[in-house]
């Protein structure tokens, strides 16, 4: 986004970059101790390997070092990114609400993944927009590219939970039936009155046998091809936002990396 923009200060750009990339990794590590999670990107997680006193600090230290970086820019790029912080803390308490709670809607999983994913995708867009120069108009363009394409992203990550190759995600498929997320086929398929899923996820600790029959249920049914059409709404509307950014090979990166996101694999 910033070279979209023509931007030339490499090194900012790579501070702030890396600033909201080190927020990010800090909130894996949270995550995984709130998860009780024993795998991270095919690894070990943290939290299982060093406990959850090394790994909840280690998250703060990551915090800390976010804003040393984010720290060299000014009151607008600081006030963003601690923006962004702000919700993803919201967006953890309102999943945490809604975890097991059968009530959740398709409008309170949008809220969470407003917050919780989509935070990080639309503050790293107009960060790099406005460090660029872009016009206000265009930075908020850039706002909306970022918020959509986060959302279609966690929407489609939802999708592999239960079609995905447990390989190539790097943990197993069924997680948020484990954990009890409220995920976007999961709810799709309560809408429907699918009783197997909502049992799965209604119960404390579901079993495995649980856990597949809610699997096959999702599989077989509509909630798979409901949900995919969400996010590729979502998609084009990021798509929208880039059309109206200045041509340029730069553009035509962001508009493959959506394509990218929707293509991921089943």
């Amino acid at each position: 986004m910033y070279f979209a923009f023509g931007g030339q200060r490499i090194h900012d750009i790579v501070d702030i970059a890396t600033a909201i990339e080190l927020i990010h990794t800090a909130t894996l590590l949270h995550d995984d101790i709130i998860d009780g999670a024993d795998t991270r990107r095919g690894k070990v997680s943290a939290y299982k390997k060093f406990g959850l006193k090394s790994t909840l600090v280690a998250g703060d230290f990551l915090f800390i070092k976010a804003f040393e970086f984010a720290g060299k820019f000014d009151e607008t790029v600081v006030q963003w990114t601690a923006d962004a912080c702000t919700l993803l803390t919201e967006g953890e308490i309102l999943q945490g609400h809604f975890n097991r709670n059968h009530l959740v809607t398709l409008e309170d999983y949008v809220e969470i993944v407003k917050r919780k994913t989509a935070s990080l995708f639309h503050t790293g867009a107009k960060v790099g927009a406005y460090l660029a120069g872009a016009d206000s108009s265009l930075v908020d363009e850039t706002e909306r590219y970022g918020l959509n394409m986060g959302i279609a992203f966690q929407m489609i990550d939802d999708i592999l939970d239960v079609v995905g190759n447990a390989d190539l995600l790097g943990k197993p498929t069924g997680m948020d039936l484990r954990d009890g997320n409220p995920a976007l086929p999961i709810i799709l398929a309560m809408n429907g009155g699918d009783k197997t899923v909502r049992t799965a996820f209604d119960c404390g600790q579901p079993t495995e046998d649980q856990i597949e029959a809610a699997l096959i249920a999702m599989k077989t049914g509509p909630s798979i091809e409901e949900a995919k059409l969400l996010s590729k709404r979502y998609a084009q509307e990021a798509l929208k936002s880039v059309k109206k950014l200045p041509p340029s090979t730069h553009r035509d990166g962001l508009k493959t990396l959506v394509q990218l996101i929707i293509d991921r694999d089943f």
